[in-house]
């Protein structure tokens, strides 16, 4: 089966967890976690669950754990923590509990972000994985990488993913 055949085979409209990690954010100045969620219903999917957590390894642990437990949820995006500051600790806390590792998501953005911001693109800890038959995936906070990465990579493949984690084709 070809690559698109496999995409045509994809669910249309899949369920999104959206977990903002932040010290600092609330729902009223949480940027990054609205612009995921109108990037998701504006590709035709929805949003099933969205959070505010610390950036503490416990409480990212704790709400991507839930969000894997809804069953409407079929792919989990975090948003912040994902630098290399000591306080940035979403990249190792979801690594650590990933059943299985998708390096291209973090190559292929670094790869792309670069061609926006030059080297500083490897200050990226940008990573996503595979925790029970949920795809998880650790975004920057920075608005314009969000966009980046939705754009370029999460909703053309966000479908894709889901089919190829769940073992095959789903309505």
């Amino acid at each position: 089966m070809g690559l698109e055949e496999h995409r045509s085979e994809s669910p249309a409209a899949i369920g999104f967890a959206v977990i903002t990690v932040s010290d600092t954010r609330d729902a009223a100045s949480d940027r990054g976690g609205e612009l995921l969620v109108r990037a998701i219903g504006e590709a035709g999917h929805r949003v099933a669950s969205r959070t505010i957590v610390r950036d503490e390894a416990a409480a990212i642990e704790a709400a991507v754990r839930a969000a894997c437990a809804v069953p409407e949820v079929d792919l989990v995006l975090t948003t912040g923590g994902t630098g290399i500051a000591p306080r940035d600790v979403t990249a190792p806390t979801l690594e650590r509990i990933f059943e299985g590792t998708i390096p291209g998501f973090g190559e292929l953005f670094r790869w792309l972000s670069h061609r926006e911001i030059g080297s500083a693109a490897i200050l990226s800890r940008a990573t996503a994985g595979i925790l029970g038959s949920r795809v998880v995936i650790a975004l920057p906070g920075s608005p314009k990488a969000l966009e980046l990465a939705m754009r370029e990579i999460v909703l053309p493949e966000a479908g894709h993913l889901v089919s190829q984690v769940r073992g095959g084709p789903r309505g």
